[in-house]
């Protein structure tokens, strides 16, 4: 069966399920997208990764690809592979340069190490026929394609929130937030402070 590669192209907040995130996956060259309904733990752990926002302490997905690093295996690809009444099945497929070996995994796990090991993520035209969907030209949603992810994740707070603020005390704030672990709001202060540099 052909694969079709995956990327990243929006996430954010569920329309229909309160607490969790939409993961938007893209066919690459090509106009359909694949909408997964994951967690807020996971929907963290791929945005701070993107984002480069770097934990005082390793995420559970930091830990598992050190872990892998230190025996010499890496994450090849992920592979989803199955859909069965709403659910995605994903297996990430490990090489430690001798063996392959695939492991069954959460489809939001398996994307959260994808981004990690900057590995491919594929799937079958049988799964982008029955859950996909295709963003036509000027389509509301067309504005994700060139997907801010800080401004996806916003919550409770807009930018303005801390426009009043000194450059010292954003830093501040920023270092508290991390120390804190709270990287949502380390990913609004930080898009603050770029903002006023021009970055």
């Amino acid at each position: 069966m052909k694969k079709i590669q995956l990327e990243i192209v929006g996430l954010s907040f569920s329309q229909t399920q309160s607490g969790a995130y939409a993961l938007v996956l893209g066919e690459m060259n090509g106009k359909r997208r694949l909408p997964i309904i994951i967690g807020g733990f996971e929907a963290q752990a791929i945005a701070i990764e993107i984002e480069k926002i770097v934990p005082s302490r390793p995420l559970t997905h930091d830990l598992f690809k050190s872990l892998a690093q230190g025996f010499n295996i890496d994450l090849k690809e992920v592979l989803i592979y199955n859909l069965v009444e709403g659910v995605f099945y994903a297996r990430i497929i490990c090489s430690n340069g001798e063996n392959e070996i695939e492991i069954d995994a959460r489809t939001s796990d398996a994307i959260a190490l994808a981004v990690r090991f900057n590995c491919p993520v594929y799937t079958f035209e049988f799964i982008l026929s029955q859950a996909g969907v295709i963003l036509e030209e000027g389509s509301i949603t067309k504005e994700r394609e060139e997907y801010d992810l800080e401004q996806e994740l916003v919550t409770s707070q807009s930018e303005g929130d801390y426009s009043s603020k000194s450059d010292k005390d954003l830093n501040k704030m920023l270092q508290d937030a991390l120390d804190e672990e709270d990287y949502e709001k380390a990913s609004k202060i930080r898009d603050e402070l770029k903002k006023r540099s021009g970055n």
